[in-house]
């Protein structure tokens, strides 16, 4: 293998991600591993845990990159086949806290990358992913020899799931659907550990994604799941992603819901129970969510999106409970902070099976609101953030009332628009929400226009 220069568009703005083999291969990953492994020595850390998903080229670039870590020196503990949950959970069961796992999550099936930490501080995430480029680029590696393990997560895993969860006397109907992912490694052994009614499809691990692409937050990758639900009358049905961190939920109507609706039950039942009740959720999230929070005795924490943005919030501020709208979810009230789609599928189970309610009554209690799926505009790199910033002035300039967390809020009493930088693409975001249909058509329609107005200049 050589050491090459990487193709600086493969680090975003949480992860490095790219097409194989022309962006990502064995050369730019065990190129990433020589510099991660010395990175890592330059932080007084020897020792490193690797995992890989179930995608075509995940385990040659695991080896590869296993390889480029080895040679600076610093120990390798091989997982093996894991979903990034597993491997998150692993730093905690290993105590190890820098990790590199291999993955594209929801990603096409030709894309691959990695997701990774340094150190205690989380994950790898904006600045430091640049700064990380540019140590990778001056190639001042340090030579060595480290040595190879391998760990079996597996067990530990399931441990930490039956201790985490406690279903009750209800026994409920589930669907879950695989998506032919990484969960194919360990959901049956994790579901039939609880007195379930469970059926699952999609189970084949097989990367070419055949009956659905992995991302159960697109409604188009749910239909399947709906169709079982509803021909077996199930009380609910969760897809999983590519890798295991994010979920999609059907309810026992057949209604596809969003992750900030089961957000907004879960969150009845995290204040309702604990001393702490601040709940943790991002920029696009519904504003049924921070209104069933408040009617719940809550304290909603608006923040940014991202998930690894999000998930250390919740663990440097010890939230209770936090996610984005994306699907990823954070517990922290039972088991450490993994963003685990499973786990987050059987605590909604965990609800149902203690109540004669069924999940569409749950559903049916929340304040309803119309939104836009988020929504792509093609802005260049080196425009877009201008963009975001003219658009703020406008903002200031016309006295709306914005919130700037993230890109720019616009907040109205009965709708919002988000306008931000999309941090994958060259492109701008936006999503809108309103109470009703043409409150929703006239803000998206005023505001789409203005991105096109100042994208043009």
């Amino acid at each position: 293998m050589n050491i090459v220069n990487p193709n600086k568009e493969i680090f975003k703005a949480y992860d490095i991600r790219g097409k194989y083999p022309n962006e990502i291969n064995k050369d730019v990953a065990y190129t990433i591993g020589k510099a991660y492994g010395s990175k890592l020595l330059s932080k007084n850390k020897t020792k490193c845990i690797v995992g890989y998903d179930n995608r075509y080229s995940s385990l040659e670039l695991s080896l590869a990159l296993s390889l480029g870590i080895l040679s600076t020196g610093v120990d390798v503990m091989s997982l093996g086949l894991v979903t990034t949950p597993m491997c998150l959970y692993a730093k905690e069961v290993l105590n190890i806290p820098s990790y590199i796992m291999v993955t594209a999550s929801h990603n096409p099936k030709d894309d691959n990358g990695f997701k990774f930490s340094f150190d205690e501080s989380g994950n790898v995430r904006g600045k430091e992913i640049e700064e990380f480029y540019n140590f990778t680029i001056k190639k001042e590696f340090r030579e060595g020899i480290g040595n190879f393990k391998r760990y079996d997560i597996k067990n530990d895993y399931l441990k930490l799931f039956k201790r985490g969860i406690n279903i009750g006397n209800r026994k409920i109907k589930v669907v879950i659907d695989l998506a032919n992912g990484t969960t194919s490694c360990i959901a049956r052994r994790m579901f039939e550990q609880f007195d379930l009614d469970l059926t699952i499809i999609n189970e084949e691990s097989d990367s070419t994604f055949p009956n659905h692409h992995p991302d159960p937050c697109v409604e188009e990758n749910q239909f399947q799941l709906r169709d079982k639900v509803l021909e077996l009358n199930a009380d609910i049905g969760i897809g999983f992603d590519g890798d295991g961190d994010r979920l999609g939920v059907v309810d026992n109507l057949g209604n596809i819901l969003k992750t900030d609706i089961y957000m907004a039950i879960i969150s009845q039942f995290i204040i309702t129970n604990n001393e702490d009740k601040r709940i943790l959720y991002d920029v696009k999230c519904s504003n049924a969510l921070k209104n069933e929070i408040v009617k719940w005795g809550g304290t909603p924490i608006c923040y940014r999106t991202g998930a690894s943005y999000t998930m250390s919030k919740v663990i440097d501020d010890n939230i209770l409970f936090g996610g984005e709208y994306s699907g990823h979810i954070y517990f922290n009230d039972r088991i450490p902070v993994i963003g685990s789609g499973m786990y987050a599928a059987l605590r909604l189970i965990e609800i149902l099976s203690k109540t004669d309610k069924k999940l569409s009554e749950f559903v049916g209690s929340i304040d309803k609101y119309y939104s836009t799926e988020e929504i792509k505009i093609a802005s260049p790199n080196d425009m877009k953030n201008k963009v975001i910033d003219e658009i703020k002035k406008y903002c200031v300039k016309m006295r709306f009332k914005i919130d700037d967390t993230d890109g720019v809020k616009i907040i109205r009493p009965n709708s919002w628009a988000l306008i931000r930088v999309s941090n994958t693409g060259p492109n701008i975001t936006a999503r809108f929400e309103a109470d009703s249909e043409d409150k929703l058509f006239s803000i998206k329609r005023e505001f789409i226009n203005l991105i096109n107005y100042f994208n043009k200049k």
